[in-house]
């Protein structure tokens, strides 16, 4: 089979993408279905009957998907917003599809994508937020892609503040405060049942002083993830996507970007780079194809 395309999956809280990818990350032909969330066997099925329809054309799969992996076994060991738990993915597609097959935590896989192909093309440093039904993050220190959780929208922004999202029990994290889902919840809010953050966003566009008010909310609480991360990672830029946090970019990133130069420390506030991710909704599925060619070349 030519090793010059492989199969990428983006796992996600609410769809699964995938899609053939090319080694300096091209996307082909995709396809696009609802994530399934009422078991880990549906979510099995589902998978493969999606991969089923690239299995002939890729040398490999990847798969980027929203868990904590084992880094010596391989086993996801749970995940926050969908009902997955002690699961060995790769190990089942190896099976199923008889080829090399790699896993990555989904925000690893984003920001391995906007570093290599994206928004962080020739730094050595780079912190990547994704923000969709959750937060998700990744970490390239020196070079290299950070393979450990980096959970980072499990970072605390509102010390004792509202409660994490699906099975997280913590409180007060970015993912609680910063999310699409947090954007739902505060069109919900101002509007009633039955509306979602794209109301929010499209509403503050056309000047609703409420709306605005409650992005700027979330902006601050990203602009405060940011600047710790910066105290920690010294990073030459911090790239934000995922689906909210494109829609809502150009409202977001002031009281983003106040927040993470108050909160870091000189010279970094002054140099603070913060930026639009370039890849858009293919990220995920750009991270989960390099994945595959790791697996491929025996990287994994």
């Amino acid at each position: 089979m030519p090793s010059d395309l492989v199969i990428g999956v983006d796992v996600g809280g609410t769809k699964m993408l995938a899609g053939l990818v090319a080694r300096d990350g091209a996307v082909g032909r995709t396809v696009e279905v609802a994530t399934p969330t009422t078991g880990q066997q549906q979510f099995l099925t589902e998978l493969d009957a999606l991969l089923d329809g690239f299995a002939a054309d890729g040398a490999a799969i990847g798969v980027g998907v929203p868990m904590n992996l084992d880094r010596k076994t391989g086993l996801g060991l749970g995940a926050v917003n969908l009902p997955l738990r002690a699961l060995d993915l790769a190990g089942h597609l190896r099976q199923r599809f008889q080829v090399p097959v790699g896993v990555e935590n989904d925000g690893n896989a984003i920001a391995l994508a906007e570093w290599r192909a994206g928004a962080g093309r020739g730094t050595n440093d780079l912190v990547a937020l994704a923000r969709g039904t959750g937060v998700g993050g990744g970490v390239v220190l020196d070079g290299k892609l950070y393979r450990g959780w980096a959970e980072l929208g499990h970072v605390v922004v509102d010390a004792d503040g509202p409660p994490c999202q699906g099975n997280c029990h913590g409180r007060g994290h970015l993912e609680a405060v910063a999310s699409g889902e947090a954007a739902e919840r505060a069109a919900v809010e101002l509007w009633g049942p039955g509306v979602d953050a794209h109301r929010l966003v499209h509403e503050a566009i056309d000047g609703h002083a409420e709306a605005r008010s409650a992005l700027e909310r979330i902006g601050h609480y990203l602009g405060l993830a940011i600047g710790s991360f910066v105290n920690i990672f010294v990073p030459e830029v911090v790239v934000v996507g995922g689906g909210f946090g494109t829609a809502a970019w150009e409202l977001l990133r002031e009281p983003a970007l106040a927040a993470a130069r108050r909160e870091a420390l000189q010279p970094a506030d002054e140099q603070l780079r913060v930026v639009q991710a370039e890849l858009g909704d293919d990220a995920g599925l750009v991270g989960a194809g390099l994945v595959g060619f790791e697996a491929l070349d025996g990287e994994r």
